[in-house]
């Protein structure tokens, strides 16, 4: 009998009457015996609430966050410093408490912040329209490949191997469910080979899918992956989509100037916090000849009977997000509290910030880059130009042993890549010159004592 529920034995057993049963096992006579548990569940007394808080905070204890080591993760999530604007703002109850805004009239703020979101993504990408966010970063590639299906009724998506690994599993789980193909495109010195890439493209491809920089750091050629799909004015192309890092714009050019129509990315770096892989928040902008197979809400400008300024969801249905046969999306989650956070963070970033936030990355991950590659032992993956993360090759050491020693030093060196024998090192504003020394210092120690330790285990 349950203990954890408010319903009493009285409470059972007229529910019981009214369903016309004896006792609760006659509601799981459908299962088979042998499916079935005969004993109780193996599980511990209950617990006072002090000795369940004392565990819990035990638990929480064994976590390290970014701000108890040096860290130097990326692949998609960095430690960017987030202002205490952006905390104060999304905490608002306004903003903090309210339902998807169906019914204008009472929900203008939440709106505007909506529009004045799609604005700066407009702004940041240079393509002409935005939703107002979708989950995360690999489902806004994904529902771009599908955008992609519904534009021309084809279902091959041809893909560079440099984009990211879990964008790519996504769109391989989606591509499965409405049968479509996914042709993988090599890396070639770090990037895009271009001439598999365009032979790879042919009258049955429905999109061509890149990441801008790539997975492993390096800059793409943007504009002529874009056009080897064909002419941007060619109606019968296929929808080049780009994957894009928000902070790397700040310097990189933008994908609408690219030719590409479709862009998308994680948007946790714009104001968003590391917390155990999310949430965030996906960004996608488009041309606008896609706006109506744009998958997400879209808040448009307005005005009311009064002729006074006004907000409105526009251009979709509530159908067009629940209805799966007719969907362009079947993830309803807008992440309107997250995208908050990013209009807040590029409104404190501004135009200029953010280029100079770009031009710190670089000069900071090109100094790292090189004093990285110095260490005995260490050598780049690519020679690619790079932004703010860049791979190392270490190819006398186990990858994942050496992170494990630096991390035991209180460094987390960033992301192993056991199949390339490789690290994926990111830089964000909060790692400083030091903290790059710090990091070469205990790199260079760490593969020094892994190449002894399998120098040692060779000789046994």
């Amino acid at each position: 009998m349950t203990v954890y529920t408010a319903a009493t034995e009285a409470d059972r057993t007229a529910m019981l009457d009214a369903i016309g049963i004896a006792d609760v096992e006659q509601l799981f006579a459908a299962i088979p015996t042998e499916l079935r548990l005969d004993r109780a569940l193996e599980l511990p007394a209950g617990m006072a609430e002090q000795d369940v808080y004392a565990h819990l905070r035990e638990l929480a204890g064994r976590n390290v966050s970014a701000e108890d080591e040096l860290c130097f993760l990326g692949g998609g999530m960095y430690d960017h410093y987030v202002p205490a604007l952006i905390d104060m703002l999304i905490s608002r109850s306004e903003f903090l408490t309210p339902y998807t805004p169906y019914q204008p009239e009472v929900s203008q703020g939440n709106l505007q912040v909506m529009f004045e979101y799609q604005t700066a993504i407009c702004e940041l990408t240079g393509l002409p329209v935005s939703n107002a966010s979708v989950y995360e970063g690999p489902s806004a590639l994904a529902s771009a490949a599908y955008l992609a299906k519904l534009a021309n009724g084809r279902r091959r998506y041809v893909v560079s191997a440099g984009v990211h690994p879990h964008a790519r599993e996504t769109l391989r789980t989606y591509a499965r469910g409405f049968g479509a193909e996914i042709v993988a495109v090599p890396l070639r010195d770090g990037v895009t080979d271009p001439d598999a890439w365009a032979a790879a493209i042919d009258g049955d491809t429905s999109a061509v899918v890149f990441q801008q920089p790539n997975f492993y750091g390096a800059v793409e050629d943007a504009a002529a992956l874009a056009a080897a799909a064909g002419a941007p004015d060619d109606a019968a192309r296929p929808v080049a989509i780009g994957a894009y890092d928000p902070i790397c714009l700040g310097i990189l050019a933008a994908p609408g100037d690219c030719g590409v129509d479709v862009c998308v990315g994680e948007g946790q770096s714009l104001g968003n916090r590391l917390d155990f892989g999310g949430p965030s928040f996906g960004f996608f902008a488009a041309s606008e000849a896609h706006l109506r197979r744009m998958p997400g809400r879209i808040a448009g400008e307005t005005v009311d009977v009064d002729g006074r300024r006004g907000f409105v969801l526009t251009l979709q249905t509530r159908e067009q997000h629940i209805r799966r046969e007719k969907a362009t999306s079947n993830i309803c989650t807008a992440q309107a509290l997250n995208a908050l956070a990013g209009v807040v963070y590029l409104s404190w970033l501004g135009r200029a910030g953010l280029v100079e936030l770009g031009e710190l990355l670089l000069a900071r991950t090109h100094y790292a880059r090189e004093t990285l590659c110095a260490v005995d032992g260490v050598e780049p993956l690519h020679e690619q130009p790079v932004v703010r993360e860049f791979a190392l090759r270490l190819p006398a050491a186990d990858v994942e042993r050496v992170v494990e020693r630096c991390a035991a030093e209180g460094v987390n060196p960033g992301l192993a890549l056991p199949d390339e024998q490789a690290l994926l090192v990111a830089i964000t504003e909060q790692r400083s010159r030091a903290d790059v020394d710090r990091l070469a210092a205990v790199l260079a120690r760490a593969v020094a004592a892994e190449r002894a330790a399998s120098a040692t285990e060779v000789l046994a």
